[in-house]
This record gives structure tokens, C-alpha cells and sequence, in this order.
């Protein structure tokens, strides 16, 4: 039963999804610059429904990232510098550009920073401090690579739609000031979610102040570790009578 569930759940996100995407896709703002928003959905969302098979996250890591691909298809089909959104978010803080797509870096962060940190900790077994702090690096370095990819897509296309693209609207800072904006995105989630946990978890504290200790039999790496491999390796080639 439980199985049914999880999966009805997970059809109607992507239904909920589906039907953004299709009204999204009808008579967009501007054709080609929807199209060079969307050549990340047709990549990432496929690796989400394949990977989901294997390596199934939770609902509100679905959800959360459900929300964030909805919010960047709104923003492909007007283009992110003219949603109307934005304009009210433009009054709203007094600013003299289009906001939309400082909220959906924002999102970034608050949105998909949950999903890095179940990923993160079920593969890696991180616990306590490094549970939280990693997501945000990991977050921060997504950003950045989405930063990376959007200054090549805009140096490979026409200057009107690589401009486009970009949504910089003249701002020089603007690619740092969305990293700073995914990353304090990222913050409030983690914070929020030690919150969560704390009044739940009677270890909480316990764990979260032994992950800061080195452990007993710790030992450096680096050429240490390596010295270690080449005399194992030559070991083994002489007991192989190598």
C-alpha cells in the first residue's frame, strides 16, 4: 500500500509539473531563448525519473524540487527579465530591474539544498555538523556551475538572446550577487531544518559535537597514504611472485 501511495504521489507532482510545462511551452515570450531555458529540464528531469527507479528520495525532497523546476519554467516562458512577477517584486524591494530571477536563485538554494543533503548524507553517511555545512557548499558549487554554463550558452548565441539569457540587466555583479542569493537560500534550509530536528532527535547535540572531533586512529593522506598503496602494491606484486 505504502508503495501506491509514493507512487500516485510522485504521478501528480509530475502531472503538476507537466501541465506548467505544456502551458509554459505554449507561445512562449520569445521562442528560442524558451528553448535554451529548457535544454536543462530536458536533461535533468529525465535523470530524475530514471534515478528515481534506483534511488528513490523523499516526498519533500520531490515536492521541493517540483516547486523549483516550476518556478524555472514560468520564468522560460516569459523570459526571466519580463515576468510579470517580478515587476511586483521590482515595487516591492524598490529596485530598478525585473526580480524574478533573484527569486528563483534564492529558490535555488531554499528548494534544493533538502534534496543535496538526503543525497549527500544516505551516499556519504555524513552526520552532525558536516550534514548541514556540505549541502551549503554544494548548493554554492551548483550555483556557480549554473553560472558557468549560462556564460557559455551567452558567448555561443546571438548577442540579443545570449543578453536574454543571462538576465544580468546591466547589473556587472549580477552572477555573484545569485550565488550569494542561492547560498543564503540554502542557509535558511538548513537551519530550518536543524530546528526541525532538534527538539525530535535527543542526539542531535551529541552528534553534531562528535563530528567535530578527529577521530582516534585518523592519519594524514597525501603522501602518506600514498607511500602506504605503493608498499601494499609491491607486496603484492612479490607474493604474486611478480
Amino acid at each position: 500500500m505504502r508503495k501506491r501511495e509514493l507512487t500516485l504521489y510522485h504521478g501528480i507532482l509530475f502531472a503538476l509539473f507537466l501541465a506548467v510545462w505544456i502551458w509554459a511551452a505554449i507561445n512562449p515570450t520569445y521562442r528560442s531563448g524558451w528553448l535554451l531555458e529548457n535544454y536543462l529540464v530536458f536533461i535533468f528531469v529525465p535523470i530524475i525519473l530514471i534515478s528515481g527507479i534506483y534511488f528513490k528520495l523523499s516526498k519533500i525532497s520531490y515536492t521541493l524540487i517540483t516547486l523549483f523546476m516550476i518556478l524555472h519554467v514560468i520564468g522560460g516562458h516569459y523570459t526571466y527579465s519580463e515576468v510579470p512577477f517580478g515587476y511586483t517584486l521590482q515595487d516591492w524591494f524598490n529596485s530598478t530591474r525585473n526580480m524574478y530571477d533573484r527569486l528563483v536563485h534564492f529558490s535555488f538554494g531554499l528548494l534544493i539544498a533538502y534534496p543535496v543533503r538526503e543525497i549527500f548524507m544516505r551516499l556519504s553517511r555524513a552526520r552532525g555538523f558536516w550534514s548541514y555545512w556540505f549541502p551549503i557548499e554544494l548548493t554554492l558549487a551548483f550555483s556557480a556551475v549554473f553560472e558557468l554554463i549560462e556564460w557559455l550558452a551567452a558567448i555561443n548565441t546571438s548577442p540579443e538572446l545570449g543578453l536574454a539569457y543571462l538576465g544580468a540587466q546591466g547589473d556587472i555583479w549580477d552572477a555573484q550577487k545569485d550565488m550569494a542569493l542561492a547560498g543564503l537560500g540554502s542557509i535558511i534550509t538548513m537551519f530550518i531544518t536543524a530546528l526541525i530536528r532538534l527538539p525530535l532527535d535527543k542526539n542531535f547535540w551529541r552528534e553534531f559535537k562528535s563530528s567535530l572531533f578527529i577521530p582516534r586512529h585518523d592519519a594524514p593522506l597525501g603522501e602518506i597514504k600514498l607511500s602506504e598503496l605503493i608498499k601494499k602494491s609491491k607486496a603484492r606484486g612479490k607474493t604474486l611472485g611478480y
